[in-house]
C-alpha cells in the first residue's frame, strides 16, 4: 500500500491527522495535510483505507496497492 497526497484539494479538516498522526500531519503555515510515512504498516493500514474511503472530506489522500 502506498498513500499519496493531493495537497492542492485538501481544504484543511485535519480529520487524516486526528485519525492516523502516525501517517498525516497538518503545515503550520496553511493547515493542508502533510504525508508522514507513505508506506502504512499492517497495523495502520485499516485505518488509512478509513480515512481514504470515509473521512476525508475534500478526497485529497488516496492509496495505490504495490
Amino acid at each position: 500500500m502506498k498513500v499519496h497526497v493531493d495537497r492542492d484539494r485538501c481544504i484543511g479538516a485535519g480529520l487524516c491527522v486526528m485519525s492516523a498522526p502516525t501517517i498525516f500531519d497538518q503545515g503550520e503555515d496553511d493547515g493542508l495535510v502533510i504525508l508522514l510515512d507513505d508506506s502504512p504498516t499492517e497495523i495502520e493500514a485499516p485505518d488509512t483505507r478509513k480515512i481514504v474511503e470515509h473521512i476525508c472530506p475534500s478526497k485529497a489522500i488516496r492509496i495505490t496497492e504495490g
